[in-house]
């Protein structure tokens, strides 16, 4: 089983998030939407269903006048494929390879993989410079732009929010904490400031670890989990801080598995 987290470049219209979402109903897991940043996450679970997504985004969305606080290359953004129970990396890659190749056919979207061979920030900072895509066109598609498809282990999305703590100083706590094991972002997110990070080896570095680094050095106003986390974190973790870190097993992969539709 492979498990697919498409971020779609769109968080402020909901009854078209709405209709994206009816149309991998039967394999949705989550959907976290964020208007600041412009963008919502979709956990799914098959090939087949992010094809189905991504066609449906590239068909309703334009990047042409699409203003967020989070970077992003594409209405399709990013697409990683991620091996659960019964699958492995090399399915996982095999599943990106296919992807990218029919998305830079079928809706002429360039493509840029990322996973063992190189990172995705790698590809945020290189792309249209020195990297191109690997699939598909060699100039963004004029609506759609391009997409960054991956294969990697299952990784967090967390942010901390910070009430009174201009953008400066946060992006200097973000750099301070940003590890191998937790890659950050310091943003301005309305009122508030946040650290956005994803937590690349969650068995080694969780939420919890991460929100105690950010802690130490600024007060944190809330936590946010952004999509799920593996039930396997979560039993790692103390129940009396779950309601301060965002946290809950109706959160977990694996709970979503047992109660989809």
């Amino acid at each position: 089983m492979l498990e697919c987290v498409i971020n779609i470049s769109e968080g402020q219209n909901i009854a078209l998030l709405t209709d994206l979402a009816h149309t991998v109903s039967g394999q949705l897991l989550d959907v976290h939407t964020d208007s600041e940043h412009h963008r919502s996450v979709f956990t799914m679970i098959g090939v087949e269903a992010a094809q189905t997504l991504a066609r449906a985004a590239v068909n309703a969305l334009s990047l042409e006048n699409h203003a967020g606080v989070h970077p992003r290359f594409g209405v399709v953004d990013v697409v990683p494929f991620v091996p659960l129970v019964g699958s492995s990396m090399a399915n996982a890659i095999e599943a990106r390879n296919d992807f990218a190749q029919w998305a830079a056919d079928e809706l002429e979207v360039p493509c840029f993989l990322y996973g063992p061979e190189q990172s995705l920030p790698y590809i945020r900072k290189h792309a249209w410079r020195d990297v191109f895509p690997d699939c598909g066109p060699r100039v963004p598609h004029p609506a759609a732009g391009a997409m960054c498809v991956g294969a990697r282990e299952p990784l967090i999305a967390y942010n901390v929010w910070l009430r009174n703590i201009d953008l400066a100083h946060t992006k200097n706590v973000a750099a301070q904490v940003r590890t191998n094991e937790l890659r950050t972002l310091g943003l301005q997110v309305g009122d508030f400031t946040q650290v956005s990070m994803n937590l690349i080896k969650p068995d080694f570095v969780g939420p919890m670890q991460a929100y105690d680094a950010v802690a130490e050095r600024a007060k944190i106003d809330h936590a946010e989990l952004v999509g799920l986390l593996p039930a396997a974190v979560l039993a790692e973790i103390p129940r009396d801080r779950w309601e301060q870190l965002d946290l809950s097993v109706e959160k977990t992969i694996e709970w979503r598995l047992t109660h989809r539709p």
